[in-house]
């Protein structure tokens, strides 16, 4: 899954593809580089991130998912929004709703209900303007798989079929690196519910805490990562460094064939 960020101040390339046009070259560069979906992102999420005006963001979004019509991937749309979720649904272009607040309200669920769209649930302890001030659990991998359980089977009891859900722990949303680290390394514990799982690390906070790289310098650090999760289970990453992703996924494929031969 590769990142689109049409914000002004995500952490990671804010402003950088809040241009249509940029961002739309952007997704097409990441399809060339073996993107299998684009997650389309018009609200940021960092940590600390004040929240955008629903009119804004669909504003945002609208122009590319339509450029984006003919572009052969799967397009997702990561908002929290259900005003933003019926509007980019009612287009048709929308093949996956991913909300970072997964699903919480009644009006989100009803929001992508009737759809065909799947669904990422994922889980954050707070909200993106505090969510990192202090996050505590009693014990956070069972804490976030029950948590998880409760919103998908609220998505299903509301005629969501399973078969459109998956899942995301949320690293780095409301959790310390220890958190983080506990959630890739017990990941086979929230595969046990049978949901397939997405896992975003790509340049997060927790890279950048156990490497002392800075931003620009944690490509090295986000791969493994990744690769952990994937080891693990995870069936989707989300990612923004595309074609340095796919080659790492090679390579460890690669082995992992050669080992069973």
């Amino acid at each position: 899954m590769g990142v689109l960020n049409l914000t002004e101040d995500s952490f990671s390339d804010g402003g950088r593809w809040l241009d249509a046009t940029a961002a739309i070259a952007q997704a097409r560069r990441m399809i060339d580089e073996g993107a299998d979906l684009i997650d389309l992102g018009a609200e940021s999420t960092r940590p600390g991130a004040p929240p955008v005006a629903p009119e804004v963001e669909t504003g945002r979004l609208l122009p590319v998912l339509h450029a984006l019509a003919d572009c052969g991937r799967p397009l997702s749309v990561d908002t929290r929004k259900p005003a933003v979720m019926r509007a980019v649904l009612a287009t048709g272009l929308a093949d996956m709703i991913n909300d970072v607040a997964g699903f919480a309200t009644p009006e989100a669920i009803e929001a992508v209900r009737d759809s065909q769209a799947a669904c990422c649930v994922m889980h954050m302890q707070g909200d993106p303007l505090t969510m990192q001030q202090s996050p505590v659990y009693r014990e956070v991998v069972g804490d976030v798989r029950q948590w998880l359980a409760a919103r998908t089977t609220a998505l299903q009891h509301a005629g969501v079929d399973r078969a459109r859900i998956v899942i995301d722990p949320g690293i780095g949303f409301g959790k310390t690196v220890a958190h983080n680290l506990a959630l890739i390394a017990r990941l086979p514990e929230l595969l046990a519910d049978g949901l397939p799982v997405l896992i975003g690390v790509s340049r997060k906070s927790m890279i950048g805490a156990i490497t002392g790289r800075d931003l620009e310098q944690r490509l090295p650090g986000s791969l493994a990562a990744m690769l952990a999760a994937v080891a693990r289970g995870a069936r989707i990453v989300r990612v923004h460094d595309v074609a340095a992703t796919r080659d790492a996924l090679a390579v460890w494929a690669a082995v992992e064939a050669a080992t069973h031969e």
